[in-house]
Order: C-alpha cells, then sequence, then structure tokens
C-alpha cells in the first residue's frame, strides 16, 4: 500500500486500502485473473469506468493505474505484448485487501454511526485520550 521510492529518486504512488479507485483496481485483479491472454488498458479503462461510475477513464490515467499496479508487484506485463496478467501476489494481495476492506472496514464504519459495541469501545477509548492529554496538560 506504501509508495515505492526506486533507487534513481523516481517514485510511484502507493494504493491507499480507503481509495475507491484502488478498490475498484483490486477488485478488477480479481477479475482478471480469469483472464487466460490477459487484459490490456483498454480493458482496465472500460471496466475501471463502469465501477468508478465515470463515463470514460482515459488511456493516460490507466497508463498510470498499470504503473502502480506493476511497480508494486500486483501484475506484469506479458513480453512482446501490450498486454498485462496478475500476478500470484496480486491475487493474493487483492483478495485479502477487498475482503478486509469490504467486509472489515465498511461494516465497522457502519457500526461506528450507531449504537453498538464499537461505538462504545470508541467513546470508552476517545475519553482515556482526553483524560491522558488534561494530565500532561496537552489541548484536547
Amino acid at each position: 500500500c506504501d509508495p515505492i521510492v526506486h533507487p534513481d529518486g523516481s517514485r510511484t504512488a502507493g494504493l491507499r486500502l480507503t481509495d475507491p479507485r484502488a478498490q475498484a483496481l483490486l477488485h478488477l485483479l480479481v477479475l482478471f485473473r480469469l483472464q487466460i491472454n490477459g487484459f490490456t488498458n483498454a480493458d482496465l479503462r472500460a471496466l475501471l469506468a463502469e465501477l468508478l461510475h465515470r463515463p470514460h477513464i482515459t488511456a493516460g490515467q490507466a497508463t498510470y493505474d498499470l504503473r502502480r499496479l506493476r511497480h508494486h508487484g500486483l501484475i506484469e506485463r506479458i513480453p512482446r505484448s501490450h498486454r498485462y496478467r496478475v500476478t500470484d501476489l496480486g491475487l493474493r494481495h487483492a483478495i485479502f485487501l477487498t475482503a478486509a476492506h469490504d467486509q472489515f472496514l465498511t461494516t465497522g464504519m457502519a457500526e461506528l454511526h450507531q449504537p453498538s459495541r464499537l461505538a462504545n469501545a470508541t467513546r470508552t477509548y476517545q475519553s482515556a485520550i482526553d483524560d491522558l492529554a488534561q494530565r500532561a496538560g496537552i489541548a484536547a
């Protein structure tokens, strides 16, 4: 998820777990793993636009996403082609991160806004932080 800094000083942006675009890309990796011949920039653009509810994704935007996925080791380019395939690491990460986001974060965030054990724990934790800040003389 973190950005990658290359030896030459260039950077590749990370894939934040809570970013809708990153989540859409991870969902697509699971789908693209089923493609025997890999996928192209155009394949990514069409499906990513649909997942993000946008009219279109430009080729440049898709190239940026492909670069991020490739540098993070989630996809690899098929030699002598303009196609990509999902790596084993990419599939494992995509399955885990999409499940963590969809089943854990989404549900947890919803519970914070209604009476629940998680909301009560959050209030207790915040109260403890406020008490500590007050004892330390730090404005909370």
